[in-house]
Formats: C-alpha cells, structure tokens, sequence
C-alpha cells in the first residue's frame, strides 16, 4: 500500500511541476515522464496484489470529514481496475508526450496553431490519472464522492484545453452538465445505502443493505449516474461531442479508461453493496445494455470524423459490457453462481480489451491528425503507403475491435456468447426468451461493428489520398508509434493466451458473485479457455493462431504457384475518368460507403434523409449529396427538457422583483412545507 500512495502522491506532485515551470522545455518529458513511471508503479502494485491475492488491504486518512476520515481500500475488483488505468495512463504518457512534441514543433515551423489540440494539458493530466485511481480505492461513500467528482473536473478541465476550437466550449459545456447530474443521481444513490445510520464506510452498508424498495431505486439511479459517465443511450449526447474535442492522448483515456471507471462504480454497488440481488436489475441492465450497443454502433456508421466515430463506437462496447454484467446479476439471481462468474468475467474481460484497442484507436486517430491535419474521413486515403508502420498498428485494432480471432476482442465476445447460450439454465420462461433478444443484439452489434471498422481502415489507409494534406502525410515519431505499439501487442497477447488475465481477476468474480471455481477450470492447461466444464466448449488461441497462419502461408504458396506469372501495369479503373485527381476523387467515400446501412437503419432510427443537389445539363456546378439526420435522444429527451429548463426560467425571472414581504411569505411556506415532509416520513 506504501507504493500505491506514493505514486497517487507523485502525480499530485507532478501537477505542480506543470503549473510551476510551464514555460520550460524540459516540462512535458518530465510531466509525461514522470506520469509514465507513477502509473507503472501502480500497474506493478496491481499485479502483485492480483497474484498474491493476500485479500484486501486498507487505510484510513485524517483528512476530509471531521470524526470520519478517508477511508480507502484495494481489494481484488480496485486492483483490477487500478491495472486498467495504469496501462491506460502508461500507453497515453508515451505517446502524449510524442504527440505534444509533434504538435509543438508543427506550430514552431508554421507560426499557427497545428491541429487544433495543442493546449495547457500538462498540469491536469496526472490529477485526472489520480482522481480515476481514488475513485477505485474509496471506502466511503463521502470520498468516493469527492474523487469522482475530481475526476469529472479534471477531465472537463482536459477538454476545455483545446478552447482554440470553436465546437469546444459547447462541448465542455454540455459535459460539465451531464457530469453534474450523474453525480447528483450518485449523492442520491449513496445518501439510500446510508440510510438513517449515518456511517458512509462501505463496511457498514455491507452490514446493513437497504429494503428492497430503496434497493430498487439506488439500482435505478446508479445505472443513471454511473451511466451518463459511461454513455448509456440516451445518456450519451455528451460523448461524441466532448471525447474528440480533446487532445488524442487524453480522449483515450477518457474513452477507453474513464469509462470503465463508472463500470467500476455499476460493479462495486450492484454486486457488492447492495445484497442479494433481484432478477429484474440484470434484465433491466441487459435491456438497457442492448439497446446501446445497438445504437452506438449506428451512430459510430453515421459519423465522417475519425475521432466522432471512435466515441460512438464507445458507446456500442459500454452496452456490451451492460449486457455481460446484466446477464451476472441474473445468473447471480437465480443461484447459478457458475454461470454468473462466467458472465462477471467476459464483462471484465471486455473492460480490458476495450481499454486497450480504444486507447490504440485513438492513438491512430491523433496520428492521422498529426500527419495530415484533419479528421475527416472523405479528405483521406492511401495512407497504408506513407504511414505503413501506423497503418499496420490501426489494422490490428481495427481488427480487434471488429471481434475477429485471434485477438482479444474476439475472446471477450466468446465468452459473452457463451454465458448467453447458457440461459437454459435459468428458470423463468421470460428471461429464456430475453436473454435470446439480447444475443441477437449483441450479434447484430458485432456485425455493424465490423462494417464500421471497414469502412474506417479502408476509406483512410487504403485506395488513394483524396486531399492534397493525404497525399504529403508521413510517419510519426518513435514516441507515437511506441505508444501505439504497447497497446497492440497487448491486443494480440490477451487474443492468443487470455487465461493469464483471465485468472488474475477470477477471486474477485468469485466474491462478487459468491462462487467457487470454475468447474474443472483448474485442471485445464494454461493455453485453453474452458469457460464452464472441461467437456464443453473451449478456446486455444496459440492453436488457432497456428491455423490462420498455416492457411494463410498455403493460401500465399497456391497463389504464387498456379496463378499466371504475367504481369500487365495499368492505371486503375476510375469511372472514365484520366488523370490523378479525378480518379482519387470517384473513389467510395465515407457516406457511399455507410450509405446501404443509414438506408436500412437511418430512415427510421434517426430520420435520416439524403438531399442530392443535381445541377441541369450543361450547368458546370458540381453535384453535391448531403445526409441530414437527426439523434433521437435530442429530439425527444433533452430538447422538451431545454424547453420546460427555458420556460421555468423565463417564469421564474419574475420572482426577482417581488416585494421584502412577499420574500418573506414564500420563505415562510417553503419552511411549512420542509417541516410537513419530515413529519410524514418520520411518521
């Protein structure tokens, strides 16, 4: 534990470096050095306390409420968690500090700002670092309160660093309010687990579970809190709008870290704090859970700009993990412990994965920005052939995240399905039929998915650059590439051998869910993955690591054996049209390519219409195609609530003006009203 509190002290200190010498050069090294290393040392404290697995450490701090103190504790769920962060934190200092470099230097030559993301990131880098590490280590509810709310500003913060742009302060704005009202439902949340006792230490909640009315309405509000952090449709409007307005490193941290944090939250009251559960929790969360991932996939195939389309699909995973952890809660529910633990798992399994090739994602996008300038998808292309070593790096995440073997995003969807094709064993016919609603959902998720990341790799890195900024790009620096490396190799490591992570976090699934081993999990070798028996189906990715590169090699040989030997060079064919630029131009573009997809989904999920401008014979304007559509989560949420906000506003002006006696009356009736309350809720 001394370890752990000197690296959470040493990204303070590192705050105050950035503040106090920020006009130094040697500043970010030390800063994004410096953050490096506390997070390494906090990754190294997780892995030792997931290996020895000595159970939970705490502490007790003299600070913050009086006669009650900080009480933080780590056992096997924060420690898990804690690893997530730290590689996170690792990954994004490495190429942060890349990135920063580039940027700095783009502007040195230029004598403008470059790229629209350069801005005071030093200083709240390593708080929102530290403040995410808090929130998994609180012990109370007061200072689990105070770090998630430290968090949000920190990250906020983090966002308002690129206030050059002109979409960002609406965009910092809408998030500073969705983060106040996720932690307005948390305060909620929290003051129903506290109950009348007064004591905000988790030990004592544990002790003394709400009534299963007051149960119910922290699950409610929770999954309202928590979610509006994590991108719970309709609580997602804040998301694409505030992640791709921050600097690349930071929205990876936001998107493939910060989000898991507010999982951590879902986790630590619906498995630990609460009891016993009830089966409609988890139904309601996989209900909750699929409609996200079903619409962050669709939006992710609307989107144009690189980093919009990354926050979108976000959303889809979030949903993805919802479903997994509603699927526990049920399984957990009706005493099949067994099962639950397999779904506890490929929703912490996913956790990881997703942290890792949202993380190297974005990596990607802040390369293609660094290189080019731009986020729009329709101004790239051909990058595979000035960015190779980047445009293998973005295949293996674009890869992963599509689900494909032998990567880890494969692995976590695998053993999602798996739990789901155990619903048999539950014994109420409607969660049977549900839970079958559900995998179809996941499974058309997993399909869009997949299409998505196509048209994202293919319309940026391959074909040809359809802007003169596509056509001068080039390699990053050795920091960037790194960065994006590390998380890479973790993608392909985590697809081929998942079992090493896969028991580093198996006590904390047991004690959430009150379970025993895995049926004959121990006996299995470490290179397979036998979910629940040993006779059932199970998972080697070396084996199938092997065959994909077997059959690829024979595929290759046959190829180059019996196909012709001739070769004929010509320019490639581009509608008729001669020269460079119009063939880069009647490539398929971002919005051709989404087009089938918004067609078969658009028209009715979000209205989507498309205009084609077609000018008459003879007439040398050009045609132009434009896609309006319209997110239905404004339309009949937020937008009549801004109007009811303006109404009562506009009303409420009048109250300015009244008179020191009519002040008084309303004071006066308010009290009245205060007092009958507490009357009747005593009573």
């Amino acid at each position: 534990m001394t370890l752990l509190f000197v690296a959470l002290l040493a990204l303070f200190a590192l705050a105050v470096v950035g503040v106090a010498a920020r006009r130094s050069p040697w500043v970010g090294t030390a800063v994004y050095g410096g953050t490096a290393t506390a997070c390494g040392l906090i990754g190294l404290w997780a892995v030792g306390a997931l290996v020895g697995r000595d159970g939970a450490v705490a502490a007790v701090l003299p600070i913050g409420v009086p006669w009650i103190g900080v009480h933080l504790r780590a056992d096997g769920v924060s420690a898990f968690f804690l690893l997530v962060v730290a590689l996170g934190g690792v990954t994004a200092s490495l190429f942060g500090w890349g990135y920063e470099r580039a940027h700095e230097q783009a502007a040195d030559h230029s004598g403008v700002h470059s790229g629209g993301e350069s801005g005071p990131v030093l200083p709240f880098f390593p708080l929102f670092l530290a403040g995410m590490s808090l929130v998994l280590l609180a012990n109370d509810a007061f200072s689990f309160l105070v770090s998630w709310e430290f968090m949000s500003l920190t990250s906020w913060l983090l966002v308002l660093s690129t206030h050059r742009d002109p979409d960002t302060p609406d965009a910092a704005r809408l998030y500073l309010m969705m983060a106040v009202l996720g932690t307005l439902c948390l305060l909620l949340a929290f003051g129903l687990l506290v109950g009348t006792g007064g004591d905000y230490r988790f030990d004592a909640i544990r002790q003394h579970p709400p009534e299963a009315g007051a149960a119910a309405l922290v699950v409610l509000l929770m999954v309202l809190g928590a979610g509006s952090k994590a991108g719970l449709v309709p609580l997602h409007v804040w998301l694409p709008l505030a992640h791709p307005a921050a600097p690349s490193h930071v929205s990876a941290l936001m998107s493939g870290v910060m989000t898991k944090v507010a999982v951590y939250a879902l986790v630590r009251v619906l498995f630990d704090l609460l009891g016993e559960p009830v089966w409609w929790w988890g139904g309601a969360l996989m209900a909750a859970g699929a409609v996200t991932a079903v619409m962050g996939v669709l939006y992710a195939l609307m989107q144009d700009d690189v980093k919009r389309l990354l926050a979108c699909s976000t959303i889809e995973n979030i949903g993805v993990i919802l479903i997994a952890l509603g699927l526990a809660l049920v399984f957990k529910a009706s005493h099949t412990p067994v099962i639950a633990a397999l779904a506890l798992s490929a929703a912490l399994l996913h956790v990881v994965n997703h942290s890792l090739f949202k993380s190297l994602l974005f990596f990607v996008a802040g390369a293609i920005l660094t290189a080019t300038g731009t986020r729009d998808l329709n101004r790239l292309g051909g990058l595979i052939h000035r960015m190779p070593t980047t445009a293998v790096l973005a295949l293996i995440g674009a890869a992963a995240i599509s689900a494909l073997p032998p990567l880890n995003g494969f692995v976590g969807e695998w053993l999602l399905f798996q739990a789901i094709l155990n619903a048999p064993a539950l014994p109420e016919w409607s969660l049977k039929i549900g839970i079958a609603v559900v995998g179809a959902a996941v499974a058309l998720a997993a399909a869009l998915a997949a299409a998505c990341f196509v048209r994202l790799y293919g319309i940026a890195f391959l074909g040809r650059p359809r802007s003169a900024e596509a056509g001068r790009a080039g390699e990053v620096g050795r920091a960037m590439l790194a960065g994006m490396a590390i998380p890479a190799a973790l993608c392909v490591a985590l697809g081929v051998l998942p079992t090493f992570v896969i028991r580093l976090f198996e006590p904390a699934v047991r004690a959430m869910v009150q379970a025993g081993p895995f049926d004959d999990r121990s006996y299995q070798p470490w290179i397979w993955l036998a979910p629940t028996s040993a006779i059932g189906n199970s998972y080697n990715g070396l084996i199938l690591l092997g065959m994909i590169a077997a059959l690829s090699v024979a595929l290759v040989l046959a190829i180059h054996r019996w196909a012709s030997d001739r070769v004929r060079r010509s320019i490639a064919w581009g509608c008729g049209h001669d020269g460079d630029d119009p063939a880069a131009l009647s490539q398929y573009s971002a919005s051709s390519f989404a087009q089938p997809i918004r067609r078969a989904f658009g028209g009715t999920v979000f209205n989507a219409r498309d205009r084609v401008e077609m000018p008459e014979p003879g007439d040398t304007r050009p045609a132009r195609l434009t896609v309006c559509w319209t997110d239905p989560a404004w339309a009949f949420l937020f937008t009549p609530v801004r109007r009811a906000v303006n109404w009562l506003a506009d009303h409420a002006d009048a109250l300015q003006f009244l008179t020191i006696r009519s002040y008084l009356t309303l004071m006066f009736a308010a009290l009245v009203v205060v007092l009958t309350l507490v009357a009747v809720v005593r009573s």
